[in-house]
């Protein structure tokens, strides 16, 4: 009996599975070709990566402002998967920063100009999304199985991830968009630039413009919703309470999934370093896409946890003063630096271990995950800075003291913004602490319900600082 011959009666899958044999003696894609098609994806990956983050500041909603930090990561990480495949496909330089098409570059910026919420829904998530999806689809299907595996692999990951991020994007624009005028501006803007972006000689002089034909600029002003009362408050001392060695670990725990929620103000924050840093390596912006991630992952545990407990979130006044004052005080490497001021004082045993402890203590076992999983977290946030901040200066303490001055340079404006009647920093805790009793079926700690320190003077760490 031939060597073939038990080879077919064994009857197993030929080409690992991947594909039958008669499907890999088709000739697929060239080379070159499936090199074109891949820095083409990383293009627009890259392009509603910077989208999703340059958005993300001045967007009022908080789900959309979760999203979008989320979006922007997914993005990020196929963005790095595609640059690494393609250096193994070709020699440097690898051309990947290079636009394929003039019309593709104005399809995008049109996009990020547009001037509302739902029309960038719509951009984003149907004219997009759609038009990437579709390459993918396609590119799947022509490759060759066997002799382009490792693109194969990828690009169907990344299918997944972007089908999540259309539904996604189909429900809240179902739930938002309610304008006619938008399908026109899709229709007689975005399609044709997209049908323009296939055709390899254009005149770029040709092709229709309407928002973009004033250049985007960045907006670092924090926008939040109507659920954002009174956003100035700096009324309850977060810090102070939860350090403070009489109070009760439950009421230390509404205290840590507060502190939690207010960390929507650090992706409003970060969103400014990445899109106003310009020149780094992919990997800077890749690891604080990562970060940026993790921080509204942090606002989403402190609104689940408030959930938990019967707590109604939107009584506790999630202050943008910190996003606020950076993002119109400093330059980014001062907003990196504050940052990173801050994750370093959070790595000894007072900080994040203090606050697992602390949830542990509680008995609250969700709590105990969450402060479990934001303590790992902030371990990588402090590898990032290493990694990325400390090396523009020339030691580790230098680094430091550049942040802390950052920081300092950010002055109490407490009584400030209380002058100017932004804010009479109500005592807002006694309340959600309450709620959080009765949903539990206990009595308040006296103690807890008594407690009125404020930010007045004084940082996030319990510094004090000089007046205004």
């Amino acid at each position: 009996m031939s060597t073939a011959s038990t080879m077919m009666d064994k009857n197993l899958p030929p080409c690992a599975g991947l594909c039958s044999l008669e499907q890999a003696t088709q000739p697929g894609l060239p080379l070159e070709e499936c090199v074109r098609r891949l820095k083409r994806m990383h293009y627009m990956l890259k392009r509603l990566h910077g989208i999703f983050v340059a958005r993300l500041t001045a967007e009022p909603i908080y789900e959309l402002k979760m999203a979008f930090a989320h979006h922007a990561h997914l993005c990020a990480e196929h963005i790095t998967a595609i640059r690494n495949r393609v250096a193994e496909m070709r020699e440097p330089p690898l051309g990947l920063e290079e636009v394929p098409h003039p019309a593709l570059e104005r399809f995008f910026d049109e996009i990020l100009c547009a001037p509302t919420t739902e029309e960038r829904l719509c951009g984003i998530y149907t004219t997009a999304l759609g038009a990437l999806q579709k390459e993918v689809s396609v590119y799947l299907q022509e490759t060759h199985p066997l002799t382009d595996a490792p693109s194969r692999r990828l690009l169907r990951f990344a299918q997944i991830e972007l089908e999540e991020m259309s539904q996604y994007g189909q429900q809240a624009i179902a739930a938002l968009v309610k304008a006619e005028s938008i399908n026109d501006w899709q229709e007689s803007i975005l399609q044709p630039l997209l049908q323009a972006a296939s055709c390899s000689t254009v005149d770029a002089a040709s092709l229709p413009r309407r928002y973009s034909i004033t250049p985007y600029r960045y907006d670092p002003i924090p926008q939040r919703d109507e659920r954002f009362t009174d956003p100035w408050n700096q009324g309850v001392n977060a810090e102070v309470f939860l350090y403070h060695p009489d109070m009760p670990a439950r009421a230390k725990v509404l205290m840590m999934l507060y502190k939690r929620l207010r960390e929507i103000d650090v992706p409003e924050m970060m969103a400014s370093i990445i899109v106003e840093t310009s020149g780094k390596p992919w990997g800077y912006y890749r690891d604080m896409t990562r970060q940026l991630w993790d921080e509204a992952r942090h606002a989403l545990m402190g609104e689940v946890g408030f959930h938990a407990l019967g707590v109604d979130w939107t009584q506790a006044k999630v202050t943008f003063n910190w996003s606020y004052r950076l993002n119109t005080e400093c330059n980014p490497l001062e907003r990196h630096g504050v940052l990173f001021f801050i994750e370093q004082g959070l790595m000894p045993k007072t900080g994040k271990r203090y606050e697992w402890e602390v949830a542990q203590e509680s008995g609250l076992s969700l709590a105990a995950t969450i402060q479990d999983f934001d303590w790992a977290d902030e371990v990588l946030h402090s590898q990032i800075g290493r990694q990325w901040y400390v090396p523009e200066f020339e030691s580790l303490q230098k680094a430091l003291d550049f942040g802390d001055a950052a920081w300092s340079k950010i002055l109490s404006n407490w009584t400030t913004v209380k002058e100017q009647g932004l804010t009479q920093h109500e005592n807002w805790w006694p309340g959600i602490y309450e709620q959080m009793c009765r949903s539990l079926g206990e009595q308040p700690d006296s103690r807890a319900v008594a407690f009125a320190e404020t930010y007045e003077g004084q940082r996030a760490d319990l510094q004090r600082i000089a007046g205004e």
